[in-house]
């Protein structure tokens, strides 16, 4: 398909501290829409990270530098023939400034969620993808569509953590 040049982080968008899995990950995107799903053919991910660190292949690959069409993801449209895309569970926190809607459930607002375990595991993924593939470009979803995923910035957090700048999407 493509030479892999990108490796997009995103967020479950759920609430801080829900259990979200791997089978709810493809339940979500690979359902039927009358079923809650999206339809899709295939999943967005890659790889997930759960609350506890622990790292889950969604989309078995090699590690070569292509993405074949049995390894691409629905992760951002438009460079998933060229990306990998890791998720981490979480992304949402409880907004208190906002008042209930009108069912009277709580607001919610994007946050930057990950638990030290999630940082660690995350710190290690895209050190490991880097070393792996020293070309590639680390960003976040919202730098290629208008989302909040991954709800903290990407960039400044890869700096944060000694990232070249030659692999920072900016």
């Amino acid at each position: 398909m493509g030479k892999l040049t990108y490796l997009v982080i995103h967020c479950t968008a759920t609430p801080e501290g829900r259990h979200t899995d791997a089978d709810d990950i493809v339940r979500w995107h690979t359902a039927p829409k009358e079923r809650g799903g999206r339809g899709w053919s295939r999943v967005g991910y890659s790889d997930m990270i759960y609350l506890d660190g622990e790292l889950v292949n969604l989309t078995p690959y090699n590690q070569d530098n292509r993405i074949d069409d049995p390894e691409m993801t629905w992760g951002v449209k438009g460079i998933n023939a060229k990306s990998r895309h890791v998720v981490y569970v979480g992304g949402l926190a409880y907004d208190y400034e906002t008042p209930l809607d009108d069912d009277d459930k709580p607001g919610y607002m994007a946050a930057d969620t990950r638990t030290p375990e999630q940082l660690h595991a995350m710190e290690i993924y895209v050190k490991y993808m880097i070393l792996r593939h020293p070309h590639i470009k680390v960003a976040g979803h919202n730098q290629f569509a208008a989302k909040a995923c991954p709800s903290f910035n990407v960039p400044k957090w890869l700096r944060w953590i000694g990232i070249p700048e030659k692999n920072i999407y900016d």
